[in-house]
């Protein structure tokens, strides 16, 4: 079983950056593929980024490539989503994701694990 905790949400300005954090429990986070997923309000959870168990393989949505970019430290549990140039159409709340096995994936269903969510603001 693994716990997912985030952290790092909050409001910001269009075009200002955050770092949203995900501390895992669970003694095998290095063999679970990662991922953030977010939902706006009256929206579905759609994917935003995701990283294999290593780190090697990284897959994000288009509406976030060049912006913002996933990590993790297998060595402290942690995956990172560092989100730049923010706009207002990111508002949403943030939420991390693992699954059972080392494969990085874009697919809602296919995750285990999710923490309760961060709330991130851009305002205009």
């Amino acid at each position: 079983q693994v716990q997912l905790v985030e952290s790092g949400g909050g409001l910001v300005q269009a075009g200002g950056s955050l770092t949203l954090s995900c501390t895992a429990s669970g003694r095998t986070f290095s063999a679970n593929a990662m991922g953030w997923f977010r939902q706006a309000p009256g929206e579905e959870r759609e994917f935003v980024a995701g990283s294999s168990a290593s780190g090697v393989i990284r897959y994000y949505t288009d509406s976030v490539k060049g912006r913002f970019a996933i990590s993790r430290d297998n060595a402290r549990n942690l995956v990172y989503l560092y989100m730049n140039s923010l706009k207002p159409e990111d508002t949403a709340v943030y939420y991390c994701a693992g699954r059972s096995t080392a494969v990085a994936s874009e697919t809602l269903r296919e995750y285990d694990y999710w923490g309760q969510g961060t709330q991130v603001t851009v305002s205009s």
